[in-house]
């Protein structure tokens, strides 16, 4: 198996982008990527998206966006897996480049989800839960997130607080980066006292709708160091997968999350790391309660303890293990089909020193974590800067 690097990044602003259609947000991202890799053309090109067609009516990804990019002849492949469709996106990307199928490939994410209204938006989203079981009875995602946060909250003491911090730390981070959709300063005060959604979530616990798109530019390690000498290569050394029942009735167990738990340990043994090896993280908090157990499914803190850990500020630009410098969904938001890549994008950002006011000191192992639905999928990438 090829070893395999990023060699270029590119993402749009995320936020309500009213004027510019699909097609063009995912151009501008993928042509910023090509041009931070120094390359023009590409061998092949995978699409994260979840939910086009109910978004804003066009399905076909692969031949219009191939198309818009002048460069249809191009092998492309949509990528579906709910929230997580960006992740695994990367993930097929990284093993046509490993497998030696491609030399080069062009990874994208996109979502264009304001052109709709809010109840086609909801209707939309809830695709990526059990229709029969689920959706038909009129629950939603804040209503399933609320149900995982009151098992935690009973089990573990999990207090209100302690999920109104995520809230309040991602958007101090948030404000920081300049393509969040939300540059916002927010206080514990602000969050416990926003719109009840779904008890125990309050608005500002949960994410946002987004516009946006994100992409990565993939090759060898080889031709990584003869293309850009001198710059800092990073390579994706670990790669996981894994899924889980998608109805919370048949989950084993509420309080955890087990295809991130999976997902992560099989991202750590190619690797060869462990959560103790980690510098920088981003997961996907969609919902606050989300990235408190994806932290202790990765392994980053003990079941239970990453409430604590949040209100403690161990997980702070300046903590332990700093999670979700980028501001995270929270803050900067959530256009699903390109959250996978956007948190890479990140991740790339942090390793190479370029982050600005949010650079972690010293990152050198980072890891992102995507989630689909209220965790029936779960993608998790390991990069290390040479």
């Amino acid at each position: 198996m090829r070893e395999v690097a990023i060699i270029g990044t590119g993402m749009v602003h995320f936020g309500e982008l009213w004027s510019q259609p699909l097609r063009q947000i995912w151009a501008e991202a993928a042509r910023a990527a090509l041009t931070d890799a120094g390359v023009d053309t590409v061998d092949s090109i995978t699409i994260g998206c979840m939910s086009s067609g109910l978004f804003t009516g066009q399905e076909h990804l692969a031949s219009l966006l191939t198309d818009e990019l002048g460069m249809a002849g191009v092998p492309a492949s949509r990528i579906e897996s709910a929230c997580a469709s960006g992740g695994l996106a990367l993930r097929a990307g990284f093993a046509e480049i490993a497998a030696g199928l491609a030399d080069v490939v062009l990874v994208t994410g996109v979502e264009k989800m304001t052109d709709v209204d809010g109840a086609a938006a909801t209707y939309a989203l809830g695709t990526a839960a059990d229709q029969e079981w689920e959706g038909f009875h009129g629950i939603t995602f804040p209503g399933l997130y609320a149900m995982m946060a009151r098992v935690h909250m009973q089990r573990y003491g999990t207090t209100i607080e302690q999920l109104a911090q995520v809230a309040v730390k991602n958007h101090a981070n948030g404000l920081k980066n300049p393509n969040a959709q939300y540059h916002l300063k927010v206080t514990l005060e602000t969050v416990l006292g926003s719109t009840l959604v779904a008890d125990p979530l309050h608005l500002l616990d949960c994410s946002p709708i987004t516009d946006g798109a994100a992409a990565l530019v993939l090759t060898t390690v080889e031709r990584a160091r003869e293309l850009a000498p001198g710059r800092p290569v990073v390579r994706i050394t670990g790669s996981g997968s894994a899924t889980d029942a998608i109805a919370l009735a048949n989950r084993a167990d509420l309080a955890e999350l087990r295809a991130v738990k999976l997902s992560g340990e099989r991202a750590f043994a190619m690797a060869g790391r462990s959560a103790q090896d980690l510098d920088v993280v981003e997961v996907h908090d969609c919902f606050t309660i989300a990235e408190i157990m994806a932290t202790e499914a990765l392994g980053l803190f003990e079941p239970g303890q990453g409430g604590p850990a949040v209100e403690q500020g161990l997980t702070a630009l300046d903590g332990k293990i700093p999670v979700n410098p980028s501001g995270g969904l929270k803050s900067k938001g959530h256009p699903v089909g390109a959250t996978g890549v956007a948190q890479v994008v990140e991740i790339v950002s942090q390793l190479r020193g370029d982050s600005g006011d949010r650079q972690v000191q010293g990152a050198r192992i980072g890891l992102a974590q995507n989630m689909g639905g209220s965790g029936g999928s779960s993608v998790v990438h390991i990069m290390e800067v040479e």
